[in-house]
């Protein structure tokens, strides 16, 4: 699918993207929601792949607070860049170890609430035009949304897929 270009097509997409990442997970047979993946993945659970989502929800609204509210923000973290954040991503599976499935399945959706409702205080202009926030850099709030969203559960539901099949 292509990726959205304007604030009803990303929220849209939004929603029906994370409605197939929870219908697949709600297909899984109960044993298969807790199981260990059998392949070699930095995730090990869909526990792992949910937090995962979460987290970088969480590091989005923090982003754009911060430079809506002139607090200036990188996306990432302190210490870590754009071609050298996998030890970040190892950091927050391990922030999450005793978190529950149930846990991470609730905090995967009310961060996606918060998600959903930071895009529609915006306009498509906001959104969507390139440079429009000087703090996007090149690229558009919007594009940092669809990153965000959409085109991450297209990555956990590949994960995801795969670990259904096996």
């Amino acid at each position: 699918m292509a990726r959205p270009t304007t604030k009803h097509g990303l929220l849209k997409e939004c929603k029906a993207s994370r409605r197939r990442v929870l219908d697949l997970i709600d297909a899984l047979p109960p044993h298969k929601r807790d199981a260990e993946f059998v392949f070699d993945d930095r995730d090990r659970n869909v526990r792992d792949v949910l937090v995962h989502l979460h987290e970088w929800h969480l590091l989005l609204l923090a982003w754009e607070h911060a430079n809506t509210h002139g607090d200036g923000a990188s996306f990432l973290p302190d210490g870590y860049r754009w071609n050298s954040y996998a030890p970040m991503n190892v950091a927050l599976r391990d922030k999450h170890v005793g978190t529950s499935l149930a846990q991470a399945l609730d905090l995967y959706r009310e961060s996606y609430d918060d998600v959903v409702a930071m895009i529609e205080s915006h306009t498509d202009d906001e959104l969507f035009t390139k440079k429009f926030y000087p703090w996007t850099g090149s690229t558009s709030l919007g594009a940092y949304c669809v990153s965000n969203t959409s085109s991450h559960d297209d990555w956990a539901l590949k994960k995801l897929r795969r670990h259904a099949r096996s």
